[in-house]
């Protein structure tokens, strides 16, 4: 019995399979950790204002708000409040990672043209985009481009500054190697910059789409007639805070469905991170 203990104990195979199980349990228990404490949370807060421990007119029991959630969602005003707002997010999303990933590879790849653009860069980005709102709104009226460039310039500098420094730590041998190769400039930029700073970027593209849902609200409250940040923001004026509970709860869920979709992502083209 002891000996057949033993082979089993020495049995790489049995080894490894019994390191999978006690993977997978860890993993399974990280996953319940990750499903229990938003459940807590809301069975805390449903508690708490059923019994009358904290406010019900300034919290609302949670199934309240979700009662409101659908009886606005019947009406269809509220689903044409989340399209108007992901259609922002999206397109001033877009507007300011293409820019910054083209301009950062470039900044990386090329000491003059990094140089030239740093110090201009380093003057802008610590001021917030909602700043310089004002300006936009005289640039771009108050439509939705104006909104749309809002959210790209909050969206721009994360990128761009991930980016560059992606590119500038690639091991110097790959850089060696490909020189030593004769690669062209479209083989650097495509073969070696691109890949060599995809962790760095987006982690920062990852970043940017946190600010971007930030920045919606924000733009949202202060200068349009529609979308969630506008919801919120009337909902609170009227007194009607189920209303701005949901508002609230869409900008907290569609936050946790993007990073959900670009981590998938990153997984799909960083399978060994």
């Amino acid at each position: 019995m002891k000996e057949a203990m033993d082979k089993h104990n020495h049995d790489p195979v049995a080894v490894e399979q019994e390191e999978w199980r006690k993977r997978q349990v860890k993993g399974r228990f990280k996953q319940l950790l990750t499903i229990s404490s938003p459940i807590f949370i809301l069975l805390l807060w449903e508690f708490l204002s059923r019994t009358g421990l904290v406010d019900a007119r300034f919290f609302p029991p949670p199934t309240d708000i979700v009662g409101t959630f659908l009886v606005m969602g019947t009406g269809g005003e509220l689903f044409n409040h989340i399209g108007i707002s992901l259609y922002r997010i999206f397109a001033g999303f877009l507007l300011g990672v293409i820019p910054a990933v083209i301009l950062g590879l470039i900044m990386g790849l090329y000491s003059p043209v990094r140089h030239f653009f740093s110090p201009l860069i380093m003057a802008l980005m610590p001021i917030p985009t909602l700043a310089l709102l004002p300006i936009i709104l005289i640039i771009f009226g108050v439509g939705e481009v104006s909104k749309i460039v809002t959210i790209a310039g909050s969206v721009f500098f994360p990128v761009i500054i991930n980016t560059v420094a992606g590119v500038v730590n690639i091991d110097r041998i790959y850089l060696d190697v490909a020189k030593n190769y004769g690669a062209d400039s479209k083989n650097f930029f495509f073969k070696i910059a691109l890949p060599g700073s995809l962790p760095v970027m987006l982690e920062g593209i990852q970043m940017g789409q946190a600010i971007a849902l930030l920045t919606i609200v924000a733009a949202e409250m202060m200068g349009a007639n529609s979308g969630i940040g506008y919801l919120i923001w009337t909902s609170y004026k009227a007194f009607l805070l189920q209303e701005m509970y949901v508002g609230l709860v869409l900008i907290s869920f569609f936050g946790y469905l993007f990073s959900l979709i670009l981590r998938g992502f990153q997984n799909k083209l960083l399978p060994w991170r």
